[in-house]
């Protein structure tokens, strides 16, 4: 586009400059229009997953529900409390959204259709994202509320918990790909890196929900115990870009899962034949489909307890997160992928150049560290998913004796209370 404008008499730092802001519109734009399909999308599939017919008054099949819901939204009275520290207060929806939609800058939806194809675009979208767990504790803070300052403890607890497993899942890419670049883990992936480390696949999508706060990680929302928790003094459009974020924040997982570990826009390993376009209709098939996951998720599983969340994360993903990292370090030490090899290999015809014509040559070069490191995920997993059953077997004998012993107390006091 810079090139199409200075091609027109344009000053190339003022193209640039109008080229920037017109690719920071469509991306804020793209992910501020996606919550209007995607709340009536997850209303709609959660309805169905749970017996139920989802918006149907609206328009049709309720596709106006959403806009009805955003009207009422808008013209609620905005409420500030007033010992709220009118600042804080105010700045923190914003930061929400804002924290959210700043990744968009750094995803690929083609080989060509990224914002910025930043070198350390893990790194950014690890520090931006960040920016929300710090806005929670604005809006905790500044609301001068007890159960809202309570409830943005407990959230920023959690926060800060499962952001440890996700850094360490997230390292194995980057080990893997050798760049921090989104597009130059994307353009490695011959192999996509789910089938080379599920586990660290599994930990990164676990985080996330949490860092979403989507169940059953939603303690954020746990009326029952702290009312509303950090948002509870919001009102009418502040309330709703609270909402806003966690909508745009569970299709940000499924891009992000996307892109690590499920190849990008990349077509069975190969590249995307084709316009653009096609790289962008990969992406979002592949997003939808982890989309669909999430929602299931949060569709049939109940709310777990703040300690039981915070014990999962310490007392096995981080240390699961640790080991696994590990692993796959020493299995990609050991196999290093070699190009001009596996070149000749697709050279030589046969099976090889059917697999080098099929998912490129990249594939038959990755494949003997891939295999390795699958190996050992699968021993990981086995041996990480037996030390869990027998730690929860183990919790739950200590609480059925538990029970039993305040039922023979209980037992013992009864006879002593009749006699009196």
């Amino acid at each position: 586009m810079v090139d199409s404008l200075v091609n027109l008499g344009w000053n190339r730092d003022v193209a640039f400059f109008v080229a920037s802001l017109l690719g920071a519109v469509v991306l804020a734009s793209f992910g501020l229009v996606w919550i209007i399909f995607a709340i009536w999308l997850e209303r709609k599939l959660a309805g169905r997953i749970q017996d139920r017919i989802g918006p149907n008054r609206a328009g049709p099949y309720g596709l106006f529900q959403t806009f009805a819901d955003l009207f009422k939204l808008i013209t609620k009275e905005d409420i500030t409390p007033a010992g709220a520290d009118r600042h804080i207060y105010n700045i923190a929806p914003i930061m929400v959204v804002a924290s959210i939609v700043l990744i968009f800058a750094v995803i690929p939806f083609s080989a060509t259709w990224v914002g910025a194809d930043l070198n350390i675009g893990v790194l950014y979208f690890i520090a931006v994202g960040s920016l929300a767990t710090l806005a929670i504790m604005l809006a905790g803070w500044g609301s001068n509320n007890k159960y809202a300052l309570l409830g943005a403890f407990r959230v920023i607890a959690a926060l800060i918990s499962y952001e440890v497993p996700m850094i360490l899942s997230v390292a194995v890419p980057v080990l893997l790909a050798g760049t921090m670049s989104m597009q130059g883990i994307v353009h490695r992936q011959s192999i996509a890196y789910i089938f080379v480390a599920p586990v660290s696949a599994f930990i990164f999508f676990v985080s996330q929900l949490a860092e979403a706060g989507r169940s059953p990680f939603d303690l954020i929302e746990a009326e029952s115990e702290i009312i509303a928790g950090y948002n509870i003094e919001y009102s009418g459009m502040k309330f709703g870009m609270f909402m806003a974020s966690e909508f745009i924040h569970a299709f940000v997982i499924s891009l992000l899962t996307v892109i690590l570990f499920l190849g990008g826009w990349q077509f069975l390993g190969a590249g995307h034949p084709g316009s653009e376009l096609f790289g962008f209709i990969v992406v979002m098939g592949k997003a939808m489909l982890v989309y669909f996951v999430v929602i299931l998720i949060r569709s049939t599983t109940p709310r777990i307890r703040i300690d039981h969340m915070m014990a999962f994360n310490w007392k096995f993903l981080v240390p699961l997160a640790l080991v696994n990292l590990i692993v796959v370090a020493f299995c990609a030490r050991i196999f290093v992928p070699d190009y001009a090899a596996a070149q000749a290999v697709a050279d030589g015809g046969g099976l090889g150049g059917f697999l080098a014509g099929m998912f490129g040559v990249g594939f038959i070069a990755e494949l003997p560290r891939a295999a390795l490191c699958l190996v050992a995920n699968i021993g990981l997993w086995v041996v990480a998913s037996r030390l869990l059953r027998q730690y929860s077997d183990q919790e739950r004998d200590r609480v059925r004796q538990l029970i039993q012993e305040r039922r023979d107390q209980r037992g013992q006091t009864a006879p002593a209370a009749a006699g009196r």
